[in-house]
């Protein structure tokens, strides 16, 4: 490995904008469970399902219903 690099030929990343941004929010526990439970099945981790379900509601336009009891 060098001691130093030059980056001043470098390029910016083209992608940063399609990067995830961490955020956090808070999933009840119920929800967590059957997301990391679908990922045993699947094999894709809970995150990366919950982030697939989010992206398709956002895509469709989908609204959440609310039941207030």
């Amino acid at each position: 490995m060098r001691k130093e690099y030059d980056f001043s030929k470098s390029t910016k990343n083209p992608y940063v904008k399609r990067l995830k941004q961490q955020i956090s929010i808070r999933i009840e526990r119920k929800t967590i469970d059957y997301f990391k439970s679908l990922a045993g099945e699947t094999g894709v981790p809970y995150q990366n399902l919950i982030n697939l379900y989010l992206r398709d509601c956002a895509q469709s336009h989908r609204k959440p219903q609310f039941k207030w009891s």
